[in-house]
């Protein structure tokens, strides 16, 4: 048995994956969750329907793409996606966890504001690969009604579309602005930084026809980057020398730090008092509502967790840093607004194991 993806065109984190296993090199043969042996073998041990997931050689599945990559990084020889020096290695972590928790905001608005009756055509080509177009549009409306359903749970209603747009096309316009000059967030070999930014960078907001026309029109820089990390030369590229993070990256940082890390410490504040009501419990999805604010908009989202676990391997590396490396990090945190980090407060250890997210004492 080869390596098998399960993934789909549409998703988002499927784009994230398969553009990690090509750039690594890793042979593999990719299937839909359509696929008798998903349904069979794959969602009975995994316990949903979620994907993507790799089948290694022995059987062994890997649910979620951050343990994908950490699985083939650790295993297989060439270059990596985590920089060895401190602030890149540091900015690359943060900006995976902003394109996977944060970047999904714009990608769902577009998608389901601007794409609603193609993504139900493509929902079906997934489900129903063999069907007639009409047969496969009316099984991705029935499938796509449960992803529609997630939009307002994600804060996004009409009180918040325009910052959220507003917010969009001014990343778009940084992101343009660095592509300009670097292939990649840290030079010209892509970062674990750059597999964050491409699931909703790709499979949303560029194959998504709508919103494909916009980012070639408004950030073609951002366009080219996307079909660089979908068509990689494997294997190749180097960071930027000297632990430099490129001034054009700044600003990125920067939204990240004003929009996502508020709304991280209030699901923190959330995840603590539910912690302590449920000691051993498997963590839900959301545990409660909290505010978040885009472009001087406040609205109310799901407290979603997972982007606690996701952040907290950005704070578990700047933990480990000390003496030059921390005041290194430390002046780069301070010059993108990201001082809260140096103080952010975890409620709880967080583990992702078993195909669940998992908590803990911060003692043991």
């Amino acid at each position: 048995m080869s390596v098998t993806l399960f993934g789909a065109p549409p998703s988002l984190f499927s784009g994230k994956a398969r553009a990690y296993l090509d750039w690594k090199g890793v042979e593999y043969t990719e299937k839909l969750p359509s696929d008798p042996v998903f349904t069979s073998q794959v969602v009975p041990q995994v316990g949903r329907p979620v994907i993507p997931v790799v089948q290694l050689a022995d059987g062994t599945l890997l649910q979620d793409t951050t343990i994908i990559i950490d699985h083939f990084e650790a295993k297989a020889d060439g270059p990596r996606v985590y920089p060895e020096t401190p602030r890149q290695r540091l900015a690359a972590l943060l900006l995976e966890c902003f394109g996977d928790e944060w970047l999904v905001i714009p990608a769902m608005h577009y998608r389901w504001h601007y794409n609603e009756e193609w993504i139900y055509s493509e929902f079906g080509k997934t489900a129903l690969p063999g069907a007639t177009a009409s047969e496969q549009y009316e099984a991705g409306k029935k499938r796509g009604a449960m992803f529609k359903g997630f939009v307002p749970m994600l804060g996004i209603n009409a009180g918040t579309v325009p910052a959220i747009e507003a917010s969009y096309e001014a990343l778009l316009s940084d992101l343009d602005a660095h592509f300009g000059t670097h292939d990649f967030v840290l030079g010209s070999r892509p970062s674990i930084g750059d597999y964050g930014l491409i699931g909703p960078l790709y499979a949303h907001n560029y194959r998504d026809p709508k919103s494909g026309e916009m980012m070639k029109r408004l950030a073609p820089n951002v366009a080219r980057w996307v079909e660089r990390m979908i068509a990689p030369v494997p294997h190749s590229g180097e960071f930027l020398p000297g632990d430099a993070i490129p001034q054009t990256l700044i600003p990125v940082l920067e939204r990240m730090m004003r929009e996502h890390i508020p709304y991280l410490q209030s699901v923190a504040h959330l995840l603590g008092h539910w912690a302590k009501a449920n000691p051993g419990a498997g963590v839900p999805r959301a545990v409660g509502m909290v505010d978040f604010t885009i472009e001087g908009i406040t609205g109310q989202r799901a407290a979603l967790p997972f982007g606690l676990w996701m952040l907290q391997r950005s704070l578990d590396y700047l933990a480990s840093l000390t003496g030059e490396a921390r005041e290194s990090v430390g002046a780069m945190l301070r010059e993108c607004g990201g001082q809260a980090l140096l103080e952010f407060e975890m409620p709880c250890r967080l583990t992702f194991e078993d195909f669940r997210l998992t908590h803990s004492p911060l003692s043991e």
